[in-house]
């Protein structure tokens, strides 16, 4: 039974408890679940309860791509997970998406997911876009990308491979990051939701998005030369 590591980073998030319980709770018991505290200064008391069940990191600020790296070096799982402070996975997440990663043969793969609001109460349906092949899946990446970044599931050492996420990217890191996946391996989906991510008014993407739209433009701008090769190799094996 391959290992999980879910690294959940932390910062100033009222809602972390939570992120924890769903965590600990998963059904696939291979599992480390490792908390990076982000040079928090408010909420790190409801972590203290957990510091028997899971691996408590803490450093000074660096945004969440630094505290997702951080908790990759610490990693002693093959297979990552992301699990955002004020989201929740369900109890069979990561026994789903490993069993549906190997009989896939996949090296990565999302998933759809359901909004909740401050409460924990849904507020929508399942969100997931499938795309019919690569090649339209690479068409899509060069205009954004519509994965959920909690929803993923991939191998550990191809993070390491790649030295993991951008950490001068504060907002798109994710994006970025599978944009270079991508560029070699297919990402499976499995339509089904496994993620509530939760809407509320501390969220990055209601703080900052003018700075996420001009972060955006630039990552695209970055990769457009290296998608349109690979969107090219991808249209001469048809």
């Amino acid at each position: 039974m391959k290992k999980v590591s879910i690294i959940i980073p932390f910062y100033n998030c009222e809602y972390i408890d939570k992120a924890i319980d769903s965590a600990l709770e998963q059904t696939y018991h291979n599992i480390e679940v490792i908390v990076v505290n982000d040079g928090s200064t408010s909420f790190a008391e409801k972590i203290v309860p957990y510091y028997n069940s899971i691996r408590y990191i803490e450093q000074s600020n660096k945004g969440t791509a630094g505290a997702l790296n951080t908790g990759i070096k610490a990693a002693t799982g093959d297979y990552f997970t992301w699990l955002s402070a004020d989201d929740i996975y369900t109890k069979d997440k990561v026994e789903k998406q490993v069993a549906f990663l190997e009989k896939n043969k996949a090296v990565i793969g999302y998933t759809s997911y359901k909004l909740i609001d401050n409460n924990g109460d849904l507020t929508s349906g399942s969100i997931g876009v499938s795309f019919p092949s690569r090649l339209d899946f690479l068409r899509h990446l060069k205009k954004g990308c519509a994965i959920n970044g909690c929803t993923v599931m991939v191998e550990m050492h191809l993070l390491r491979e790649l030295n993991g996420f951008d950490e001068s990217l504060p907002y798109t890191h994710d994006y970025d990051l599978w944009v270079r996946i991508a560029e070699r391996h297919h990402f499976a989906y499995l339509d089904e939701c496994l993620v509530y991510y939760r809407v509320h008014n501390e969220m990055g993407t209601k703080k900052f998005p003018e700075a996420i739209r001009a972060e955006l433009a630039n990552v695209r701008r970055k990769h457009r030369p290296t998608l349109r090769l690979a969107i090219q190799a991808e249209r001469r094996k048809l």
